[in-house]
């Protein structure tokens, strides 16, 4: 990106402050200069300007011409090292988390929101227990009581042969087979409690800076800002009820701000150390107490069955009774309180944070020797009980996403017409999260069972096959089935952006006005145009996939607890065409499962070596981590608490220095971060700011997929709060796009004419070779980029003299490198 161009030639000391988007950029590419110095920041983010500019602040009149360019580069903190393409595998944790976010706006009705905040938390928790199940699926059943328990399994496999029954050693009952096999999904849990951990600490612990913020550290007034024209929608999922008894008192509300923020510009908003604290403690004790569950449940029922001495069967019970008694605690720290957003929550629960997993972990502890009880008549036939656990969890899966699409209906009131499945977004999401959940457990299952069972697909084989529980090969079979379903839908839009190619070829040359057209390149913008277009067909697509889903999943259960055998072997009896098809889909499906999970990790490690394959997937991937951990806390880390903080303490802390002028100008992900940075400021920093956004999907995707925060009402608040904000957008460009903030009063609309791209429709003597269609990419080698810079910037005040002394003080401290 170059830095610009001529700029205002009046109103004093000017800073523009660039923020990359989507894919990241290097400071040398965002300054157009080779020489960079770090002004402020670490590693992971910060601030750079070119050499020539270090000292601008020192000498302004070489300014006078020009702002000075700084570039904040954040791409550190979603892409660094490619050992954070391993994250890929917290996708259902990320994608539950997002369904948090879709909720509709809902004023005036926090019981509501506290309801829909609750049902999303408990969809996150089903998705540790799923993961933590399918951990215990592949160790304790298909390797250590299936295949070890087999004598024709285990002979193949040399490194399961201290577990073979049929040697007789120590290892060889099945308890104590059981009891070496759960280090594995304990140690899987142990892990998500370490990487959570670990990004908490580097994330949501580090406080957010309020020395810029002026105003008093109580909570914001919930009153009604239709004087102002800001959403007054108070119901966040702070739930102000549930946390009235604890909160600090403040004075009485008409001394209170008259400003009401937006739930983006909330003092708390960017501070969730609380809640993910008490998550990470709730969920990393579902996990353990998911293991010692299916360890205890196995030595149990052979206790009940066969008998024994009262000691070890009342152990058992005890066992058995302490996990309930553990996950009504879990369920209650869920479900009591969500965010804490109108202030900074500094409290942590030091005492529930630890002793629910130690205690979790501890009752684990007890139930090894309880497995390991000595049982000499105890032998491993069959599967574990895995279809109950699977299919129990499936139909709770699908009753909170039913509940959760209840709730949502009963949000909207007129809801906006471009709003994503008008409201209903949170609940597809929150399918597809348990969908995504499904995929990667049932095909590491699935993988196994294959690799153990030799040649013939999982539960197909001669004799005593190996196999998964009977509901994942169902769950597995209808896979084909579902992508069978979605060649329709893409069928559609492929002929619909065929069409719209044609529709838009007289419209490019009347739009250049040319006078020697040419169909090639007519063609070329007109197709590259259509296909920028399937971005607004995502809603539907993704609320069709959903409710396939939920269709699909519903009739696995049915088909698994009916037929009682996987598909292949359920339909021998039938017609020969539908047992062909049956035994076709299972086959079909197994293999496809176990390969998504692989492309999973392949996709994830490729997109964080491979610039171009991290800018194609990086748009999902930064949607995702932007938004706080708020259902899931082994979901990947919030950059935007982070970034944010940093923007606004920049921000604020250059114009309260120098009084000057700031242009924060953002492309792609980078103009959502510098609108949530502005809605951050204080009201006398917001006179000096103006806001310059390209490129953005402001409106396009996080206005339509995040109504209460990004809605009409919040985008039209943010117009009338900062000084002057304009958005330049191209029709060929599939993310960015209007903001459709109207004119208000003596302020412009803040969307600008479309940007012609190309810039010319063939060669001229100014560009002699035919111009790139540029998308989404380089908007400021377009002429109307600088001038839109400089036509804000000479709408804000001129600079406020500047007092000695203090113009560097905002450099931070920690050191300059070069870059």
């Amino acid at each position: 990106m170059s830095p610009a161009t001529p700029s205002p030639k009046n109103g004093g000391a000017a800073l523009e402050l660039l923020v990359h988007g989507v894919g990241g950029a290097t400071p040398q590419d965002m300054l157009d200069d080779p020489r960079t110095v770090r002004v402020t920041g670490d590693a992971t983010a910060a601030m750079y300007r070119r050499c020539d500019d270090l000292d601008a602040e020192d000498h302004p009149e070489r300014y006078a011409e020009r702002p000075v360019p700084e570039a904040y580069c954040w791409s550190n903190l979603t892409s660094g090292n490619g050992a954070r393409a391993l994250w890929l595998l917290l996708l259902p944790f990320m994608v539950a988390n997002l369904a948090h976010w879709m909720r509709p706006p809902a004023p005036d009705r926090p019981g509501l929101v506290r309801l829909y905040g609750v049902l999303v938390r408990l969809v996150a928790l089903t998705l540790t227990v799923l993961l933590t199940a399918a951990a215990c699926e592949v160790a304790l059943d298909l390797t250590a009581w299936q295949c070890a328990g087999d004598a024709a399994c285990a002979q193949d496999r040399s490194w399961l042969g201290f577990l073979s029954a049929e040697r007789g050693g120590w290892w060889s009952q099945p308890g104590r087979r059981l009891a070496l096999a759960a280090v594995v999904p304990a140690a899987l849990v142990g892990l998500l409690w370490y990487l959570s951990n670990r990004t908490w600490s580097a994330y949501e612990a580090q406080r957010p800076p309020t020395a810029y913020d002026d105003a008093p550290p109580f909570a914001e007034p919930a009153e009604s800002a239709a004087g102002r024209g800001e959403p007054a929608d108070p119901a966040t999922d702070a739930d102000p009820g549930a946390e009235a008894d604890d909160e600090p008192a403040g004075p009485p509300e008409a001394a209170l701000p008259t400003e009401l923020r937006p739930a983006l510009g909330r003092r708390g908003f960017w501070y969730g150390r609380r809640l993910v604290a008490r998550l990470r403690a709730a969920h990393t004790a579902a996990g353990f107490l998911t293991v010692t569950a299916a360890l205890t449940g196995a030595a149990a029922r052979h206790d009940r069955a066969t008998a024994p001495d009262a000691l070890r069967t009342d152990f058992g019970w005890g066992l058995q009774a302490a996990v309930v008694v553990l996950a009504a605690v879990v369920l209650w720290v869920v479900c009591r309180r969500g965010r804490s957003e109108r202030r900074l929550d500094l409290r942590l629960e030091r005492v529930l944070v630890s002793w629910l997993p130690c205690a979790s972990l501890l009752l684990l502890a007890l139930a090894v020797p309880h497995a390991c009880w000595s049982r000499p008549e105890w032998r491993s036939a069959g599967t574990l009980p895995g279809d109950t656990t699977f299919g129990a969890l499936t139909l709770v899966q699908g009753g909170l996403v039913v509940a959760l699409a209840a709730v949502a209906l009963l949000h909207r009131r007129r809801p906006e017409s471009r709003t994503a499945l008008l409201g209903l977004g949170g609940p597809a999401v929150a399918m597809l999260a348990c969908a995504l959940g499904g995929v990667m457990s049932g095909g590491v299952a699935q993988r196994v069972a294959d690799w153990l069972d030799g040649s013939a697909t999982p539960g197909m084989g001669d004799g005593s096959p190996i196999g998964p529980p009977v509901l994942l090969s169902w769950q597995a079979s209808v896979i084909p089935v579902l992508l069978v379903m979605l060649l329709v839908p893409a069928l559609l839009l492929a002929v619909r952006t065929a069409r719209a190619a044609r529709r838009l070829g007289p419209v490019v040359e009347a739009v250049y006005a040319t006078d020697t057209p040419d169909p090639v390149r007519t063609g070329r913008i007109a197709a590259t145009r259509a296909r920028a277009g399937l971005t607004d067909f995502a809603p539907p697509l993704v609320g069709i996939v959903s409710g396939a889903t939920l269709f699909l999943g519903a009739a696995s259960v049915a088909g698994a607890w009916i037929g009682g055998a996987v598909p292949g072997r359920a339909f021998e009896g039938a017609h020969p065409a539908i047992a062909s098809a049956a035994d076709t889909a299972q086959s079909l499906g197994s293999w496809m499962i176990g390969f998504g999970f692989i492309l999973f990790v392949t996709w994830g490690r490729r997109a964080y070596k491979d610039a171009s394959a991290r800018r194609t997937i990086g748009i999902l991937w930064d949607v995702g981590t932007f938004w706080p951990r708020a259902a899931h806390p082994f979901a990947p880390p919030c950059y935007a608490e982070r970034a944010v903080p940093d923007l606004t303490w920049r921000m604020s802390s250059w114009t309260r220095h120098t009084g000057g002028r700031l242009v924060i100008s953002g492309h792609s992900q980078g103009s959502v971060l510098a609108a949530a940075a502005v809605w951050q400021l204080p009201p006398a920093t917001r006179k000096r700011v103006a806001l310059l956004t390209y490129g953005s999907p402001l409106e396009r995707l996080y206005g339509r997929w995040f109504p209460a925060y990004f809605g009409p009402g919040p985008l039209r608040g943010l117009h009338r709060t900062v000084h002057c904000w304009s958005n330049l957008h191209r029709a060929t460009d599939p993310i960015g796009g209007p903001v459709r903030v109207p004119a208000e009063g003596d302020r412009p609309a803040v969307d600008r004419p479309v940007l012609l791209d190309p810039v010319e429709y063939g060669r001229t003597p100014a560009h002699p070779l035919p111009e790139p269609i540029l998308g989404h990419s380089d908007y400021q080698a377009d002429p109307v980029f600088a001038a839109e810079r400089a036509a804000l910037l000479d709408r804000l005040p001129p600079a406020l003299p500047r007092q000695r002394g203090t113009a560097r003080t905002d450099q931070g401290s920690s050191g300059r490198s070069s870059g």
